[in-house]
């Protein structure tokens, strides 16, 4: 077992296979996946080092984060060419972040009880090794916990880029109050730069995004911000407050990080193969919308659009059940709504600031064993709507993950 599946980096994870299920909540993926389509040009074999969602990293300085970021309730540990950040207030609440990638994997929070409860769902899957080429490319994917799926492009087009890779520019803080991790982005003229800053308090988890444009021109953000909370089972949650709100339904926001059935919402395998082509583009290149201009990333826009049967709507039910397969985006829903696992006898407030959209995911219940899909996602989003930034100007928007129960 290899230090990727350390308890430290993935606290109540269960590791999943590509090939065959090696424990009770694993899910079958289909007879390919994006994981098996990386390829690398040497047949040497090589210990398969963790990577999130396979995206390549140069290695941290842990020891230097030690040391410059010393003092704050925020202890550093190196996985392979990534870094795990782990922050944890005196009150028993826990958040743990990949860097550079800024995923989170794990929320803890304190409850009334004085133990604590995981409020993100994160999985990981791993190659086998029969398939050597494969799996010393791929090594092991993290999907799910918080992320981030943006793509800024510049009203010029001179921009066009997705924050992926996150340098930590500074902590603030202590344990006894609140902890706060600000990481930093800038695209390769420097010209535009995003700050996301992770706040961990007793009772919330605050994820925000800062983006300033330097450009003489406006700058366009489409994407999402990605949190997978985990349940007991679909069919036991409920969200509460989305009555009245204008939603649309569409295709499952497709990012490197997300948890998605292989099978969603898709009537035939011709279907299935083109959403997984899809996300096999997303995986080679991380982020969310269009990116390049080949013949092939745009054959899968097309095809993404083709597959897309917008249907609009208003939510009837102040107490949704989130049993069956949904994926919708809510463009007036309120800041604050609720999500209650009755399973787990469990709830979270979902806040949105900033954002006019709310993403909603749920895999349904479907599923011969839940494991993998025991998640509802949630997104604070600009899909239907994009942020538009004038030139020399910011924009601040986020999402608060918060806990009632304590």
């Amino acid at each position: 077992m290899s230090m990727a599946f350390s308890p430290f980096l993935l606290p109540n994870f269960s590791p999943l296979s590509t090939a065959s299920p090696k424990h009770i909540d694993s899910s079958s993926l289909p007879s390919f996946s994006f994981l098996q389509l990386y390829k690398t040009n040497s047949n040497k074999r090589e210990f398969p080092v963790p990577k999130v969602a396979s995206i390549p990293y140069q290695p941290i300085n842990v020891d230097y984060l030690e040391e410059e970021f010393s003092g704050h309730g925020v202890i550093f540990k190196g996985i392979g060419d990534s870094c795990v950040a782990k922050m944890e207030l005196e009150n028993g609440s826990k958040a743990i972040m990949m860097l550079p990638s800024g995923l989170i994997t794990s929320y803890k929070a304190s409850m009334w009880h004085g133990g604590t409860v995981e409020l993100l769902q994160a999985s990981v899957s791993e190659s086998e090794e029969q398939n050597e080429s494969a799996a010393a490319a791929a090594g092991v994917a993290i999907q799910g916990g918080v992320s981030l799926a943006f793509d800024c492009v510049s009203e010029d087009e001179q921009v066009s880029w997705s924050p992926t890779n996150w340098a930590l520019h500074d902590i603030r803080g202590n344990p006894q109050q609140e902890i706060q991790v600000q990481l930093i982005s800038t695209d390769s003229e420097d010209k535009v730069e995003i700050k996301y800053i992770i706040t961990l308090k007793e009772d919330v988890l605050v994820s925000e995004l800062v983006v300033s444009n330097s450009k003489s021109s406006s700058l366009q953000l489409t994407g999402s911000i990605l949190s997978h909370l985990t349940v007991s089972s679909p069919d036991a949650t409920y969200a509460v407050g989305l009555e009245r709100s204008d939603f649309f339904s569409r295709l499952p926001i497709l990012s490197s990080f997300g948890i998605i059935p292989p099978d969603f919402g898709l009537k035939n395998e011709s279907q299935i193969s083109k959403l997984w082509q899809q996300m096999a583009q997303k995986a080679f290149m991380p982020g969310w919308g269009p990116k390049t201009q080949n013949d092939d990333g745009n054959e899968a826009d097309r095809n993404q659009r083709e597959n897309e049967e917008e249907m609009e709507g208003e939510e009837d039910d102040n107490y949704k059940h989130l049993r069956d397969q949904m994926s919708r985006i809510y463009t007036s829903a309120p800041s604050d709504f609720t999500i209650i696992d009755r399973g787990r006898r469990n709830s979270v407030i979902v806040g949105r600031d900033g954002f006019d959209e709310l993403y909603m995911f749920s895999p349904g219940s479907s599923h011969e064993d839940y494991g993998k899909y025991s998640y509802i996602c949630v997104g604070q989003s600009a899909v239907l709507k994009p942020v538009i930034v004038g030139p020399n100007e910011s924009w601040r928007g986020g999402q608060r993950l918060y806990n009632p129960n304590l």
